[in-house]
């Protein structure tokens, strides 16, 4: 009992510490409770019953699953952009969207579903969706952007990325060198095809790279039929992968205006015909919103893109780590990939 005692009280110094003189919000329970979307104003116009522009964050790996730590609160990115949407199409005093990006991209479905979500909420409450590029806005954060009205880069933004990995890992020739054989029963010459225990034959590498050109083809899509400034000169260069800054973007089409925060609220507004309006940030109750640019939650994501803070004490996510671990296919920019 002494020693628990203990350790609980080293660990709530070490919290103490990393937290410092910040601000600091404690929430002990099982579950947490009135975690519905709240909007604090981070720009105020200085007018009473002003018009709103609701800023929205996508950071870290799309994907349409849970993404949590020890000490951090699970999250589904394409479920709290619905739910951010919903809310922004609900309020009467939201007259457009600032959907900031700051992702890497993600599984080819949920970058895909988010795209569709951004389409679908412009349709039906006909309130502009203006786009905000941070520090990397690469292939599926690229293929979202392509959703909004307006896109506007950061000069040093990194973006562009069109295309599709699918990563495979064999460890068969290593096992064998170790006399381990791994045999696996299928029911067709196919179904192991990317296994990690098997290497890929010339028919197997044919088939998982039709899926590949099959969803290249629908980013190229999405890319001819929302970036129709690109030059068909140009057009061999935005899709064969590379990255671009944002400023290269901009002269290449892909992006509408090189600026920052301002330049885009300002964009929002004009696209909405307003002449001011308040900026409000969407969070979960209990974060710490201080300025537009505050991020909510802070984060690590599972691609082991640093986005945020991440207090992570006992959790290690090998999966996370391995390249090809995580079977699928992406619109995801990660450089440290073979």
């Amino acid at each position: 009992m002494r020693y628990r005692l203990r350790w609980y009280g080293t660990l709530l110094t070490a919290l103490f510490g990393v937290i410092g003189c910040g601000p600091a919000t404690f929430v002990v329970g099982v579950a947490p409770g009135g975690q519905r979307l709240q909007a604090t104003v981070v720009e105020d116009d200085g007018r009473p019953f002003s018009p709103r522009v609701a800023m929205i964050d996508v950071t870290g790996l799309i994907a349409n699953a849970d993404q949590s730590g020890l000490l951090s609160a699970g999250y589904n990115p394409v479920a709290t952009l619905t739910e951010a949407l919903d809310a922004a199409a609900a309020d009467p005093k939201v007259k457009a969207v600032l959907l900031r990006i700051n992702s890497p991209g993600g599984t080819v479905t949920a970058s895909d579903i988010m795209y569709r979500e951004v389409k679908r909420f412009r349709q039906r409450s006909g309130k502009p969706v203006v786009v905000l590029m941070m520090d990397v806005a690469a292939s599926g954060g690229f293929y979202l952007a392509c959703a909004g009205d307006h896109v506007v880069a950061y000069p040093t933004t990194i973006t562009g990325s069109v295309g599709v990995v699918l990563q495979t890992l064999s460890v068969k020739p290593a096992l064998e060198r170790i006399g381990v054989r791994a045999e696996a029963l299928v029911s067709g010459p196919n179904k192991a095809a990317g296994s990690p225990l098997e290497t890929l034959d010339d028919g197997q590498r044919a088939v998982l790279q039709g899926l590949v050109d099959a969803f290249y083809a629908d980013f190229v899509a999405v890319v001819r039929e929302n970036r129709t400034e690109v030059s068909p000169e140009s057009w061999s260069t935005v899709t064969d992968g590379r990255v671009f800054t944002g400023e290269r973007a901009h002269e290449l089409g892909l992006v509408d205006q090189v600026g920052d925060l301002r330049d885009a609220f300002a964009a929002a507004k004009e696209k909405a015909g307003l002449s001011s309006a308040d900026l409000v940030l969407y969070h979960r109750p209990l974060e710490y919103v201080a300025s537009p640019y505050s991020h909510a939650p802070l984060r690590t994501d599972p691609a082991g893109v640093g986005v945020g803070t991440q207090i992570n004490l006992l959790q290690v996510n090998l999966d996370r780590a391995l390249p090809g671990a995580d079977a699928g296919a992406y619109y995801l920019w990660r450089p440290e990939l073979p």
